[in-house]
């Protein structure tokens, strides 16, 4: 290109120049130049850039007004290569994209690799050759078999050779020969099939007036438009799924319009994708992490282009690049899986609240038991809150009953109290289906040897190996570390002296074994469900009967419904309060009642048995007595009198490196170089609970600000005030909800 062209002075300069955000941890854009002839993309554009000597795929970027750049001559900006055949990025993703960043301290160009997650999707689909009816060529004599393939082939509607040759009964080099002969026609055709479309005419249910009241509100805000988020607070079983189904419905009507329905775990969908299909007879895309790449590339394609109506998936899916995005649910809103704790560190359903604002349209938030964040922001009038306090149908909400253990404590060597062994047996016996739930994978969770105490740990972690008996391993639930059982002590040498320590999920499976022999009975945890379909499989033996007693953990407090499990027994209802966790009651009562939810979904009452050492906990006490009300607002005046969240604000920064001194030296920097600011305290360093991680040395240092003013200008220039220490990585939490 003639230099003079790209002087700086020239009036089309500023018009050859774009800014490309990359999907690479730099602090912004950077600057391209277009070459001479080439259009200049529209913001929002999928563009390619040269970078470091390879080629990468950007995004064109808005420039922020007042913004300050330091701008390059064009004659040193490299060029633009091509801009890529894509629908452009909206402008509400765009600005998501840069809230996100600023929110978390995270640069621009990490948040915008979650939405660039599928380099597969930026090129060319691959197609596969079918065909369709030509002209009848004159020449050749059209034989009997030949006539049949050809009346097999559509004039409109492609098919594989190998599908026209079954239908006709006849071999693929007859279907081969008219190809040669032009009676049939090559088509070249996406391996990406396109989505079925959700049908809105199909009716659903008839509704409770309380389902009628919260569908109609959620209604009228999506016929009138605008943002507006909801909170969906429904006991168990009473139907919110279908309360928000009518939301998506309406918003539905709209061409081109995009629902997200956020989920916090994979396992979930298996049931809820079933609910889906029956109600609008086609299933919606799918979107997590275990989905195969093709799935993946059809199914962001779809979403870019604004074919994807409907999207389940996990906090991931919230990444997407909607064209069009009018309504967004996310259910069980109060699940801790919804923190990412790696890369951005985020919180899916705050996040997903922010999305709902730029997309300027409505968010429903449900929940049987809301988090203590979402509960203040509607009795601060900032979400609108519907309720649902009947169970859908004829169902009723379990009897709960607290099994004191001091005072009828198992026998020696077993979990299950005479009590709760009592209730199973009769349960059992009437051909019902019983649950037991220990959030406690594995068979122990510790191995210790007898004879001279040694505690087989991690050789990368501060942490115990649980033994797993099924595996016959020992594995870090940290790091993944797994060896096999030893048959000795590894530090004394005796044999036959290891001894297995508290229960676990298999040790439990050993103790039901043994008292119900003829129980057909299954282990559900992530070990066992290793992938969507595993747990749909489960899912379904449960639902149908095939199972008399499930025993798992938290995997089965999610959402499903199994018509004839009529108890739950707890067997470790204090496993949770234990240790230091701000939210530890807060999320013991959640997972407790979602666990106890699975209890009489259908006509026959259910009863759930608590066992406790302290059933006159609050947190039992709110459970026995169905009064979540007065623990959460216990809750709430505890961290209000203490300015904790959401009444203040946490950030948490997480040291770690090879060598321990040098991660206490980058802690002790950052100490004496805090800043002294009124209601603000720089607490630490101190050793991470976890101290030590895939071989890793981890302090942790926490910032409470007593008001939420916004802490991240105040860690930003903390952070870059301390000179940092070389090998030593530092992670910044905004809203930690992990203390380990």
């Amino acid at each position: 290109m003639d230099q003079t062209a790209l002087n700086l002075g020239e009036p089309d300069a500023d018009a050859l120049r774009v800014s490309v955000l990359l999907p690479v941890p730099l602090k912004g854009p950077l600057d391209y130049r277009l070459d001479a002839g080439m259009e200049r993309p529209p913001v929002g554009s999928l563009v390619k850039v040269p970078l470091s000597g390879r080629t990468a795929t950007g995004v064109v970027w808005p420039q922020e007004e007042g913004a300050a750049r330091k701008n390059l001559p064009l004659a040193r900006l490299k060029p633009v290569e091509s801009v890529l055949p894509l629908s452009p990025f909206s402008q509400d993703l765009m600005r998501f994209v840069d809230w996100v960043s600023a929110y978390t301290l995270s640069s621009q160009g990490a948040v915008l690799r979650m939405c660039l997650s599928v380099p597969a999707a930026l090129g060319d689909v691959p197609v596969r050759t079918q065909y369709v009816r030509g002209e009848i060529p004159t020449g050749p004599r059209i034989t009997a078999a030949r006539q049949a393939a050809l009346d097999a082939a559509s004039l409109d509607r492609p098919q594989t050779a190998s599908v026209i040759a079954e239908t006709a009964g006849v071999s693929t080099g007859v279907v081969q020969g008219l190809v040669k002969s032009g009676a049939l026609r090559t088509v070249e055709v996406s391996v990406d099939a396109p989505f079925q479309q959700p049908d809105l005419s199909i009716e659903g249910p008839d509704l409770s007036k309380e389902q009628q009241v919260a569908a109609g509100a959620i209604k009228d805000r999506v016929q009138c438009g605008g943002f507006k988020t909801f909170l969906l607070d429904g006991i168990t079983g009473s139907g919110k799924t279908e309360v928000y189904f009518e939301g998506l419905i309406e918003a539905l009507k709209e061409d081109g319009a995009q629902v997200l329905v956020l989920v916090p775990e994979i396992a979930l969908t298996a049931q809820w994708l079933k609910r889906f299909e029956a109600r609008f007879g086609a299933r919606p895309v799918v979107w997590h992490s275990d989905i195969g790449m093709a799935q993946r590339r059809r199914a962001w394609r779809a979403v870019a282009s604004g074919e994807a109506r409907v999207v389940v998936g996990a906090r991931s899916a919230l990444f997407l690049p909607y064209k069009q995005l009018a309504f967004i649910t996310v259910d069980e809103e109060h699940d801790p899986s919804f923190k990412q704790e790696e890369g951005v560190l985020y919180h899916a359903r705050d996040m997903a609240v922010v999305r709902a604002k730029f997309a300027d349209c409505p968010i429903v938030l449900a929940s049987a038991t809301p988090s203590l964040e979402t509960l203040v922001n509607a009795d601060d009038g900032k979400y609108e809150k519907l309720i649902l306090r009947e169970r859908f149908g004829h169902a009723v909400l379990p009897d709960m009953f607290a099994v004191d253990m001091r005072a009828s404590a198992p026998v020696a060597g077993s979990w299950i109290s005479p009590v709760l062994s009592d209730a199973m047996t009769a349960t059992l016996a009437a051909g019902e289906q019983v649950m037991l739930f220990l959030n406690r994978r594995g068979y122990a969770p510790l191995t210790l040897c007898r004879t001279c105490g040694h505690r087989i740990e991690c050789p990368n972690c501060t942490a115990w190996l649980v033994e797993h008996r099924f595996k016959k391993e020992l594995q870090c639930h940290q790091c993944g570390y797994m060896r096999p059982t030893p048959a000795e002590c590894p530090e004394c040498k005796s044999e036959d002296s290891l001894v297995a320590c508290g229960p676990g999920v298999e040790r439990l499976f050993e103790e039901v074994s043994h008292a119900f022999p003829d129980a057909r009975t299954a282990v559900m945890t992530s070990d066992t469900m290793t992938n969507p379909r595993a747990t749909a499989q489960m899912v379904s033996q449960i639902a149908s009967g095939q199972l008399d007693l499930v025993i798992g953990t938290q995997i089965v407090t999610k959402g499903y419904h199994f018509p004839n499990l009529t108890l739950v027994g707890v067997v470790d209802a204090d496993l949770g309060l234990r240790g230091g966790d701000l939210r530890a009651g807060e999320r013991t009562y959640q997972q407790l009642v979602q666990v106890a939810g699975r209890a009489g979904r259908a006509e026959k009452p259910g009863r759930v048995f608590l066992q406790t050492y302290e059933p006159e906990h609050p947190v039992v006490q709110a459970l026995l007595t169905s009064d979540g009300d007065t623990f959460m607002q216990a809750e709430r005046q505890a961290r209000q009198r203490f300015s904790m969240p959401p009444f203040g604000q946490l950030a948490a920064l997480v040291l770690s490196g090879p060598n321990l001194a040098d991660v206490f030296e980058y802690g002790r920097r950052l100490a004496s170089a805090a800043p002294a600011l009124e209601n603000m305290q720089f607490m630490g360093p101190a050793p991470a609970p976890l101290a030590r991680v895939r071989g890793m040395h981890r302090v942790r240092m926490l910032v409470h600000g007593a008001k939420r003013t916004g802490i991240q200008n105040i860690m930003r220039s903390w952070v870059q005030s301390a000179k940092p220490v070389s090998g030593v990585k530092i992670k910044i939490d905004i809203d930690p909800y992990s203390f380990l």
